[in-house]
């Protein structure tokens, strides 16, 4: 913004289309009255952009409201943003299940389904499990494909800017897979691949529990566990992406792996027995010391001095577990966070990937630099 300059024409018609669009996204069927008043801009310029707008199908011209009336001539044309011009598709890609939520450009869902899947099934089967739920989604709704303007996806992992998972230990044949690459055969828009506690972590700031926090943690409860922050409402995702990736403790030494740090007894639990990892859970709500010594044990890997840390997963009892949990930070924080448990549930991670796809929209559309889930 700083470097526009009056010699530079072609952003200046790019930056006042984004200001009025914006207006457009944020306003009830404004006139061009009520979009001169709200962008600042001078009339022929707003008048200008619409008609560009309108004919680039991104809006259109509302019929008047009732009752309504001039004393001369017609009543002021009012326009609004078309959110069906394009659609938006969020993905979760998780050990149990696939799920997908479908959007407007203004990112409210107008569509969603899901399928279970075998934590042991191989990669090409859990894709083919995404591209079923895709297409009945889409079908449902009455969507076409060709509408489709940016798809976000969220997965275990250590994801790289392209979409390749360069650590996936929680599911078969994730390390090394180009996710991104593969995905982008099935659709003929961007996709973008974030890790999946990354992807929850920016839910719960846009719709969630988080969403008057800009400094938060979103610890993704579980045997193969993680935990997505933001930092100043910017995710952060750590110089090679592996921010947050507590499920790789491994590479510190065996004693501080999940399977351990969540273990009751002497024997490590199984990565995937999530039956286990809820009896501990439900164990340590009712008061049993070593389950409650286990959990204090897992809330030791919160590095970051976070505002909230929101607690979600499919982890049974984790009611039971916050109190602890609470205690835990107390002990070891100057200024404890605040905890809480996660208002989207399951369908966090699709929400977040949802998200993706909206903020990469809106750079194009808005002009907008510097969004919650961009990549430096």
């Amino acid at each position: 913004m700083g470097r526009l300059t009056g010699g530079d024409p072609s952003l200046l018609r790019r930056i006042n289309s984004a200001v009025v669009l914006h207006a457009l996204r944020g306003a009830d069927a404004p006139t061009l009255t009520d979009l001169t008043r709200i962008t600042g801009l001078s009339r022929p310029t707003v008048e200008g952009v619409v008609e560009g707008l309108m004919e680039g199908g991104l809006v259109v011209e509302s019929a008047p409201e009732e009752g309504e009336t001039r004393r001369q001539g017609r009543p002021a044309r009012r326009f609004r943003f078309r959110a069906e011009a394009g659609h938006l598709l969020g993905i979760e890609i998780g050990p149990h299940r696939v799920a997908a939520l479908l959007s407007g450009l203004d990112g409210r869902i107008i569509g969603a389904g899901s399928r279970e899947v075998s934590e042991t099934a191989p990669e090409d089967e859990r894709l083919d499990k995404v591209r079923t739920v895709v297409a009945d989604v889409l079908r449902r709704a009455g969507v076409a494909r060709s509408n489709l303007r940016a798809v976000g996806v969220g997965t275990p992992g250590i994801v790289e800017a392209d979409g390749t998972v360069r650590l996936g230990t929680a599911l078969p044949g994730w390390t090394g897979l180009a996710l991104g690459e593969r995905l982008r055969r099935s659709f003929r828009c961007p996709v973008i691949v974030e890790n999946d506690a990354n992807a929850a972590a920016v839910a719960e700031h846009w719709k969630g529990a988080a969403t008057d926090s800009d400094d938060i943690v979103f610890v993704l409860a579980g045997l193969s566990p993680g935990a997505g922050s933001l930092i100043g409402g910017r995710l952060h995702r750590g110089y090679g992406g592996a921010a947050g990736e507590i499920g790789a403790l491994h590479l510190l030494g065996r004693g501080v792996t999940p399977e351990h740090l969540l273990s009751t007894t002497d024997e490590p639990l199984h990565p995937l027995d999530e039956q286990a990892v809820a009896e501990v859970f439900a164990l340590a709500r009712k008061g049993d010391a070593r389950a409650e010594a286990a959990v204090e044990r897992a809330a030791l890997v919160l590095a970051i001095d976070p505002e909230l840390v929101v607690v979600g997963g499919w982890a049974a009892g984790l009611d039971g577990v916050l109190p602890p949990l609470r205690e835990e930070l107390a002990r070891f924080c100057l200024r404890p966070p605040r905890v809480v448990l996660s208002l989207l549930g399951e369908a966090a991670v699709g929400t977040g990937a949802l998200r993706l796809a909206l903020d990469h929209v809106e750079e194009q559309l808005f002009a907008v630099e510097g969004t919650v889930t961009a990549r430096r």
